[in-house]
């Protein structure tokens, strides 16, 4: 039988390793997963004959060498720092190797070792990054093949509740790391091309600064920009496109509530707060707020951010019962990033039943035979509860699918890669259409870059 590593087993995987269970007949395969956590694993595989669960410490060189050498491929479903490890071994052993993260400099150091093994080392084929790379090349290359020149190309991606799961009035539950969601946009301002021009969105400016978006059957979305929407203007071979943005969705109004923990510093994760371990929430969003001898934490909190008490903005913070005395921070030496993401679980976890949902949009601009035209596509996915996620679902298939079609040997480019070339994209595309992940395209008048405030 043909053996394939999975290392992690975590939210993201339950596709993937239903998709291989599946498939395990057929495909002549045997799964193998490592984690540290074997119960989950355990939980996944329900007994499967054709796969079985080991402790795995990826810090454990002896095991996860041994791991990886009696198998035929890997895949690394890993917090990103932890692949390097995992693929300087595939090298070592002449295994190809599978993972949804972005190309690290470490990772892309190893293209020359993994090319003259003769390797594949498939990485960024996830949902984003993954799906968007996919479908927006495979559009791309539609308009190049008949003479058209890209001039736009806008891509946006948002991990939301489902419409029937929406109940609360942020519209938003976590479904992917929360810490992300917490921290993202910071490290730097957000870059994109407007029109020939280059911009830049100040972290402090980033959820003030949105463009808005319909979408067929599921209504009005917000965007705020990505921190580098240029850092593939090069790979899709778009060095003389005119716009270039990439967004985050939400579900309008997120991005003006949240902006509130931006400006009062609470999603600052570069220093810790003393005796956070003894704060209430209370106590917490206090320490952000000037003192007063008479006024509460509520008046303070919404004078020092203008908030008016009849404002959708106030119901939507007093939901997450951030002013309580009685619940407790209870981390040691905690950053302000790390106890807003605490709060936030509480109201913000997915529930058993809960249904999650992926969107994605595309918007594509191109000029051909003299005339300028645009090619809007979209795509949504919803989860069937809070194991099998529209976020797992859309983030473990097309690893699934890339890792058998490397064993399949239909995909043999080696190198350390992305999947942005054809013979990687076509496949993986028609074979998630079965699974109802498949994008809706439209043409519509040109519009060029028009989002409304930015």
């Amino acid at each position: 039988m043909r053996k394939i590593l999975v290392i992690g087993s975590g939210k993201s995987t339950s596709y993937l390793i239903k998709y291989l269970l599946e498939k395990s007949e057929s495909e002549n395969l045997f799964i193998t997963i490592g984690d540290i956590n074997i119960n989950h694993a355990k939980l996944l595989i329900n007994n499967h004959k054709n796969a079985n669960a080991i402790l795995l410490d990826i810090f454990d060189s002896n095991s996860r060498a041994e791991a990886i050498k009696n198998c035929d491929i890997v895949i690394s479903m890993l917090p990103a720092s932890m692949h390097i490890n995992v693929a300087k071994d595939c090298i070592h052993f002449g295994k190809n190797m599978v993972t949804a993260s972005y190309i690290s400099p470490e990772m892309e150091a190893l293209n020359q070792d993994v090319i003259n093994k003769g390797l594949v080392f498939m990485n960024e084929i996830g949902v984003d990054p993954g799906i968007d790379h996919m479908s927006a090349m495979q559009v791309i290359d539609k308009i190049r093949a008949k003479g058209g020149k890209m001039i736009l190309f806008e891509s946006f991606t948002g991990g939301l509740i489902a419409p029937e799961s929406d109940n609360n009035l942020w519209n938003y539950k976590f479904t992917w790391n929360p810490r992300n969601v917490v921290v993202a946009g910071q490290g730097g301002a957000a870059k994109f091309l407007q029109e020939g021009t280059y911009k830049y969105i100040p972290y402090h400016r980033l959820f003030r600064r949105t463009e808005f978006l319909e979408v067929d059957g599921f209504g009005r979305f917000e965007v705020y920009a990505n921190r580098d929407s240029l850092k593939y203007q090069s790979v899709y071979g778009l060095n003389d496109i005119k716009t270039l943005y990439r967004g985050t969705m939400r579900r309008v109004g997120f991005s003006r509530a949240w902006n509130m923990f931006v400006m009062l510093g609470m999603t600052d994760d570069s220093y810790t707060i003393d005796d956070s371990e003894n704060m209430s929430y209370r106590d917490f969003v206090n320490s952000f707020l000037p003192y007063s001898p008479s006024d509460s934490v509520e008046l303070k909190f919404r004078h020092a951010l203008k908030i008016d008490q009849d404002d959708i903005v106030w119901d939507k913070l007093l939901e997450l019962d951030i002013f309580s005395s009685k619940k407790r921070v209870e981390l040691k030496k905690a950053t302000p990033a790390q106890i807003l993401q605490k709060i936030l679980i509480d109201s913000w976890t997915l529930a058993k039943n809960d249904k999650d949902m992926l969107v994605m949009y595309h918007k594509f601009g191109y000029e051909l035979h003299g005339k300028k035209h645009q090619i809007d596509s979209t795509m949504v996915s919803l989860g069937e509860d809070q194991t099998f996620t529209a976020m797992a679902k859309t983030v473990g298939l097309p690893v699934a699918i890339a890792t058998l079609a490397i064993l399949n040997k239909k995909i043999t480019t080696p190198g350390v890669q992305i999947p942005i070339s054809k013979e990687v994209y076509e496949p993986i595309l028609n074979e998630l259409a079965n699974f109802g992940i498949l994008f809706k395209e439209k043409e519509v008048p040109y519009h060029g870059y028009n989002p409304l405030n930015i």
